[in-house]
């Protein structure tokens, strides 16, 4: 709210004119200067002086007013469309369940368990592995997806190059690993960096050098053994499995997630 007022008043036998904004505090201080000197005023501004302070008490007072639920929530809604929340805010891309957007929680090489905090949007450190292991490749998750254990659906990414927590690429499902993780199916999608030119042509699975698969098989079957948990891993299924779980991962999202933001 801007309050305007043409005020007029005399000081030291000068008539004085001043066009009043909300926004004029200095002109506002010299006319509660004026008109709290009452020899310097004439008997004849008194509604001036009378008008001013009332204009001054509501520029102040809609300064400092709460702002109303509405805009409360319009600035909120603001606010985070620029943070934008990587699980929900994030498309998963026209091309899936085989090309699709992923984001990068944790880079290959590290030792550091970084996960998504469901609830800000930001990576966290989840802890320090336990064991003597590092991420082989580049783990992250598929954005507008969910599983049964209430995550977004993971996702082991080869590519020449580590990827800092928090970025997103384009990536092509190539396998699925079955994963069992203390009891809970916790499967692991398998995919290449759709935009890296010395992984992008791989379709399948079955295409890696069987190395790489011993490789991301001992790593997950290794990297809990320290916290006495237990985990299992089967036998890597092919691309075909891996859109059909993302597809199935992709129902599950607009079945439970879209549907209670439209409730």
């Amino acid at each position: 709210m801007t309050v305007d007022s043409t005020l007029h008043f005399r000081k030291n036998s000068t008539l004085k004119c001043y066009h009043v904004t909300s926004s004029s505090t200095a002109i506002q201080s010299e006319l509660l200067t004026a008109m709290d000197s009452p020899t310097e005023i004439a008997n004849d501004v008194a509604p001036a002086k009378s008008k001013a302070l009332n204009a001054i008490k509501a520029a102040s007072y809609s300064s400092h007013a709460r702002p109303s639920l509405n805009e409360r929530i319009l600035s909120s809604m603001s606010r985070r469309a620029v943070a934008a929340h990587p699980w929900h805010d994030l498309e998963i891309g026209p091309g899936a369940p085989t090309i699709f957007n992923c984001v990068v929680e944790i880079p290959r090489g590290s030792k550091v368990k970084y996960e998504l905090d469901k609830k800000s949007g930001l990576i966290k450190v989840d802890r320090i592995l336990y064991s003597s292991v590092v991420y082989p490749h580049n783990y992250g998750f598929i954005p507008r997806t969910l599983c049964e254990d209430a995550d977004p659906l993971d996702v082991l990414i080869i590519m020449q190059e580590p990827v800092l927590p928090g970025c997103f690429l384009r990536a092509k499902a190539i396998g699925l690993m079955p994963m069992i993780d203390q009891g809970e199916k916790d499967d692991k999608i398998i995919a290449v960096c759709a935009d890296d030119p010395e992984y992008r042509h791989y379709t399948d699975i079955k295409e890696l050098p069987p190395h790489r698969l011993a490789e991301i098989r001992r790593f997950f079957e290794d990297y809990k053994k320290n916290e006495n948990k237990e985990v299992a891993v089967n036998d890597f299924l092919p691309a075909e499995d891996a859109s059909k779980a993302i597809q199935h991962s992709m129902d599950l999202y607009a079945d439970y997630i879209v549907e209670a933001l439209r409730r």
